[in-house]
């Protein structure tokens, strides 16, 4: 993939602790950025993610009204976390 140059301000103390953690890791300041920059755009594309398909499954009930009690998913949750293979429970209105 191709890169490109991109450039920030960061205050002193902020550039002072990503020296300290590439010093420690041994890895150059930049690596530390590039890292921390990538890990923050994936996190929050899921969480983003996340946010639609919750959206989506709000428009989803309020048209059709379908749904699972919170119990009847606490039931379900209960036994996969038991080991068993359950399927999860059908949604009513």
């Amino acid at each position: 993939m191709a890169s490109s140059t991109t450039s920030l301000k960061l205050d002193a103390e902020t550039k002072q602790r990503i020296q300290q953690l590439a010093d420690a890791q041994r890895r150059s300041a930049h690596w530390i950025m590039r890292e921390a920059i990538t890990q923050y755009v994936e996190r929050e594309e899921k969480r983003e993610a996340l946010r639609q398909d919750a959206l989506a499954a709000w428009d989803d009930y309020k048209t059709t009204g379908l749904h699972v009690t919170a119990d009847e998913a606490d039931a379900w949750l209960a036994k996969l976390e038991a080991g068993e293979d359950a399927e999860p429970p059908e949604c009513h209105d």
